[in-house]
């Protein structure tokens, strides 16, 4: 069976976007290069519909993109994405589609017969997971700022604990924390 993996950028206070919506704060100079290596054996991205608006980005025509950015739109460009909204009524990105609704069984089932691993995105939908039990890891990219309120990355209804399986330290100042997903 493959996992389901929660990864997300977060402010020391734990937050994925400040009071107003933004995360200009995210800083992911030093780590394209180690997140491309996390998502090449990633099959499928499951993202609420802001998150995959942000992400559409990097569908562009990969030259595009400043040379150390070109492998992570390679990658992001060949995974399947499955976008959960109740507003959006078509995609523009490739091997992308939309879910009206967020159907644990169905993604118990998606987990079950996919050779690779998904991740999902978006803290309210990763809270969905969360709550049903299905995701295996939070993966947490750590940024040096307090943005004092905002978008909490973990909304879930109860108490989860964590292992923690590996650290590490980039040179501006973002630490990544992988944990397994424990029970409560």
């Amino acid at each position: 069976m493959s996992k389901l993996i929660y990864i997300t950028n977060a402010s020391l206070d734990g937050y994925i976007e400040d009071e107003n919506g933004d995360f200009d704060w995210v800083n992911p100079d030093q780590v394209y290069e180690f997140i491309t290596e996390l998502l090449h054996p990633i099959g499928t991205h499951l993202n609420g519909r802001r998150l995959y608006e942000t992400m559409a980005y990097w569908d562009a025509p990969v030259e595009g993109y400043p040379p150390e950015q070109r492998d992570f739109a390679r990658t992001w460009q060949k995974a399947e994405k499955i976008v959960f909204s109740r507003t959006l009524t078509g995609t523009t990105a490739r091997n992308t589609r939309v879910e009206r609704v967020f159907d644990a069984e169905s993604i118990r089932k998606l987990k079950s017969e996919s050779e690779h691993d998904l991740i999902i995105g978006g803290a309210e939908l990763a809270g969905l997971a969360l709550d049903a039990d299905l995701v295996d890891e939070c993966q947490l990219f750590v940024n040096p700022v307090i943005v004092g309120g905002g978008k909490p990355a973990f909304q879930v209804a109860s108490r989860l604990n964590l292992e923690l399986l590996e650290t590490r330290r980039f040179g501006n100042g973002v630490v990544y924390l992988r944990y397994r997903v424990g029970m409560a």
